[in-house]
């Protein structure tokens, strides 16, 4: 019994080592391609596949977290030549070891459950309005002064892409703020001391404001914008929170590509009314209209890069969904045929065919995760395939909310980019609120523009 005990173990250690230099086998690529991590959604079950023909212990650090083919012990005798089946009990992090013989360690994976989470999907079309916190430098424009162009701004080291936050040590809310200090100050004959954030860095410089003999104004010369103003789609709703996420990109001012700084935001109800159809080299786009504006459907709370966030008022109307569906992890997405919803018409949400075609896998979290291509006649009829204002567009693949389109291919308006919907969860704050209850091509935006 000793001799033939003896002789298994070392059975085992060979064929570990042939494992091991046998690269080109399929038991190397099963066992090289066995993960070092993995996450689990809360009660999700997943098997694990080594096919080796040897007996293990398969040892988890943790009680509570994981089962391993149905115990809730941490030691669990496994035969390797069979599947491995793991269940998920309770949201943490756990290890879990394959031991040969129940002594040699020669797998270790990293668990980590996280909160079962079903949301709605949406597929509105909205309006979004931000106004962001201080105003954003545009550009600069000369001022005519004794005969001659000057630019306080550029002499003051203003650039393009700073946002302007405080004159004289009081906060600008709007556009108006910046142009009645420039007035007092340059009819009072005094420099302002002007704060502005750079590069997530706080500045502050002092500029002089010269009066514009042709316009008759005192100027710093600078264009400014304070507010936003575009079409996006609902991506999705919690009820039970009743947080939302859209767009599932940044939006960003279309001059300096500086993501806007939030200082308050409102989405309100939309309706399409008509397309200008995508072709290569130029994206279409979807044409919308505001209305029913003093009711408003929610606010905004983060503008991230991937999407807009906030609080709902109530449900939202119109969607093909009333109930919550559940959502995949960024690694549970394969290619494969999917469903966008979106709007091509008035308020109707419609479901079309897409196919996903290569999935970026990611442990991080990172835009543009997926690659789409729209296969709906219909829809390819109508718009030509992705079109601006189709940003924020649930993803749907085997029941679940995956992902949500984000961007066009220019030279090939049938495809696009996707995110993985995990991502704008994280940045909604989903997987908290969760764990807590356990006792927004790109949107087409117009931004006014005042010149200071």
């Amino acid at each position: 019994m000793v001799r033939n005990a003896k002789l298994r173990k070392w059975f085992g250690f060979l064929l570990v080592l042939l494992l091991m230099m046998g690269s080109t086998s399929t038991l190397f690529r099963q066992f090289a391609g066995f993960p070092r991590e993995l996450r689990l959604v809360q009660g999700e079950a997943r098997e694990l596949r080594l096919n080796m023909p040897v007996p293990a212990t398969a040892s988890v650090s943790e009680s509570g977290i994981l089962q391993v083919n149905g115990s809730p012990d941490t030691q669990v005798p496994v035969d390797l030549e069979r599947p491995v089946s793991l269940r998920s009990e309770a949201i943490g992090q756990t290890s879990l070891t394959l031991k040969l013989f129940g002594k040699v360690p020669i797998k270790h994976v990293n668990v980590r459950v996280v909160p079962k989470i079903e949301v709605i999907p949406g597929g509105q079309s909205i309006g979004v309005k931000l106004r962001s916190s201080g105003v954003l430098v545009v550009g600069h424009h000369a001022v005519q002064a004794d005969g001659k162009e000057v630019c306080p701004a550029e002499e003051a080291d203003i650039r393009v892409g700073d946002y302007l936050t405080a004159l004289d040590n009081r906060p600008i809310r709007s556009v108006r703020d910046v142009a009645e200090a420039v007035k007092e100050a340059g009819s009072s004959g005094r420099s302002l001391e002007l704060t502005l954030m750079r590069d997530g860095k706080q500045r502050k410089v002092k500029i002089r404001p010269v009066y514009d003999k042709s316009e008759q104004m005192w100027r710093m010369g600078v264009y400014i914008r304070d507010s936003a103003a575009g079409v996006g789609t609902l991506t999705f709703y919690d009820p039970k929170h009743r947080f939302y996420g859209a767009l599932g990109h940044v939006i960003a001012d279309m001059d300096t590509g500086q993501p806007i700084r939030l200082g308050e935001g409102k989405i309100v109800h939309s309706s399409v009314t008509s397309i200008d159809k995508g072709q290569s080299g130029e994206p279409g786009e979807k044409r919308a209209i505001f209305f029913q504006e003093d009711r408003v459907v929610g606010n905004i709370l983060k503008n991230t890069p991937f999407g807009i966030f906030g609080q709902l008022a109530r449900k939202p109307e119109g969607g093909l969904y009333d109930r919550p569906v559940p959502v995949a992890l960024s690694d549970q997405v394969k290619e494969g045929p999917a469903k966008i919803l979106t709007v091509v018409e008035g308020q109707k949400v419609e479901a079309f065919d897409i196919r996903i075609v290569h999935v970026l896998k990611q442990k991080y979290p990172a835009t543009k995760g997926l690659i789409i291509k729209v296969t709906d006649r219909r829809l390819l009829a109508k718009t030509g395939g992705i079109v601006q204002g189709m940003s924020g567009s649930p993803i749907l693949q085997d029941g679940k909310l995956v992902g949500a389109v984000t961007h066009v291919f220019v030279n090939d308006p049938t495809s696009g980019y996707g995110t993985h919907i995990e991502w704008m969860l994280r940045d909604a704050g989903a997987f908290e609120k969760q764990t807590a209850d356990s006792p927004v091509g790109e949107s087409a935006c117009s931004f006014p523009e005042f010149v200071i």
